[in-house]
């Protein structure tokens, strides 16, 4: 039950940053739901690599090359789900931070 909530929960706040924020279309709630799941897996199996990858420029840039990284697997979601678009670099960062602010908010309501 819990792990559906967290779904539902997950889903709403990704329409809702895609509503806030001007360059990310998200064409259903259903969809939501779908780019929440993907981002969640994309989020566990490659983001970890990715960082592994590029931890010396990581070090080099004090962490802030993680932001980069988010943006890239935000672009990886909205290529692998049909009807979650993000138009620009700027759009998928401000979305990332959006998302994260709205998806901390709602799961700290339950």
């Amino acid at each position: 039950m819990n792990i559906l909530i967290s779904l539902i929960v997950n889903g709403l706040s990704v329409l809702i940053s895609a509503y806030i924020v001007p360059g990310v279309q998200v064409s259903s709630f259903l969809n939501a739901v779908v780019v929440a799941v993907v981002l969640g897996i994309l989020n566990s199996l490659i983001k970890p690599l990715l960082i592994l990858l590029t931890l010396p420029i990581n070090l080099l840039t004090l962490g802030l090359f993680s932001i980069v990284i988010n943006v890239f697997i935000l672009y990886l979601a909205a290529n692998i789900v049909p009807g979650f678009k993000i138009d620009g670099f700027l759009s998928a960062l401000i979305f990332g931070v959006i998302l994260s602010i709205v998806s901390s908010l709602l799961g700290s309501t339950l």
